[in-house]
């Protein structure tokens, strides 16, 4: 996690960062990381990688009006992705919010998606997901998504997708990379459900990689990754997850000049994740019970945020761990809390 020189300059004061390119001439197939390597070498037997329908994208571009309102400004959307317009339901009234649909059953093998998300100097902004995401069981090569976000002087970004959910023998890849200017701020929220725990599925896909980097003032700041392939390493061993089958990462980056404040920030966190499973009465000796969370936050290196980790047996209990922990954050940061789920 130590600090490193990007490969692009930054971009104009007034806008967002400009985020490390993407060599444009690198072939579609080239693998993102060593552990997809092999993988990357499978040909498929249909559509291949890169051919319409497997290679999605997604730009989104927000900025803030004279007024002080934020606009969705830009927004393209290639099949799997869907943007049917904006809602204004965020607590706070100059926010904007986008819900990305996917008509798709789901991520399948050779998927490539490459997802956009600017914001401009004063703007707020909230991207979430319909539904779940879900990983389709593969038998060749891969799937990846790409995420690039950038948040420019004075402006906030709340990219909290719903969970990811991993079906059997699925291989899946995810990179954000999130750029912000020095009074920028920004919630990156991350679950992951190892299969369809209903029907027993339980740690029977392959291998999942998430990795996030973020970047300010030509530094790298964090770079975090949860990295998972239970035909290596059993995942429910002690200190990896144990007992519990799903995690969660909320990720919450301040502006520059707050590190004296990040300890007290990284305790009410805590509270606020952990209040929701002691509000339901459980004790540290029932880890087996089904609405068991389990929480915890700590400060970011170079005084970059913090974070908060959320480990359950369910997807709806982790995302309303982490919901309570992005609620206290977005009322620290802009004054007003997190908007409401629009799942029914």
């Amino acid at each position: 996690m130590a600090a490193d020189t990007p490969e692009e300059p930054a971009g104009p004061p007034d806008g967002p960062p400009v985020p490390p390119s993407r060599r444009d001439g690198d072939a579609a197939d080239e693998p993102p990381h060593p552990a997809f390597a092999d993988y990357a070498t499978e040909s498929l037997p249909a559509a291949a990688v890169g051919s319409p329908g497997k290679d999605g994208r997604l730009e989104l571009r927000f900025a803030a009006d004279e007024g002080g309102e934020t606009n969705l400004v830009r927004d393209l959307a290639r099949a799997p992705f869907h943007v049917s317009g904006t809602l204004g339901h965020d607590p706070l009234p100059e926010a904007e919010t986008v819900y990305v649909q996917s008509p798709t059953g789901g991520v399948a093998q050779g998927d490539r998606h490459r997802i956009d998300v600017e914001v401009g100097s004063g703007a707020v902004a909230h991207v979430s997901t319909q539904s779940s995401q879900k990983v389709l069981s593969m038998e060749r090569n891969y799937a990846a998504a790409d995420v690039s976000l950038s948040v420019g002087r004075g402006g906030h970004l709340d990219y909290v997708p719903e969970p990811a959910i991993l079906h059997e023998d699925s291989r899946f890849f995810q990179a954000i990379d999130l750029d912000l200017a020095a009074d920028a701020s920004a919630v990156v929220g991350d679950v992951v459900v190892p299969g369809r725990l209903a029907r027993g599925e339980r740690f029977d896909f392959e291998r999942y990689l998430s990795r996030l980097r973020v970047r300010r003032d030509d530094a790298l700041l964090v770079d975090d990754a949860t990295h998972l392939r239970p035909a290596d390493a059993d995942p429910s061993a002690a200190g990896v997850m144990g007992e519990f089958a799903v995690v969660g990462t909320l990720y919450v980056l301040v502006p520059v000049g707050e590190s004296d404040a990040l300890d007290d920030l990284s305790d009410r966190l805590h509270a606020a994740a952990t209040g929701v499973a002691e509000a339901d009465g459980t004790s540290a000796a029932d880890d087996r019970r089904d609405d068991t969370v389990r929480a915890g936050a700590t400060r970011l290196p170079n005084d970059a945020g913090c974070v908060v980790r959320a480990l359950g047996h369910r997807a709806e209990t982790v995302t309303a761990a982490l919901r309570a922990a992005w609620d206290e954050a977005r009322t620290d940061l802009l004054g007003a809390g997190a908007p409401d789920s629009r799942r029914p």
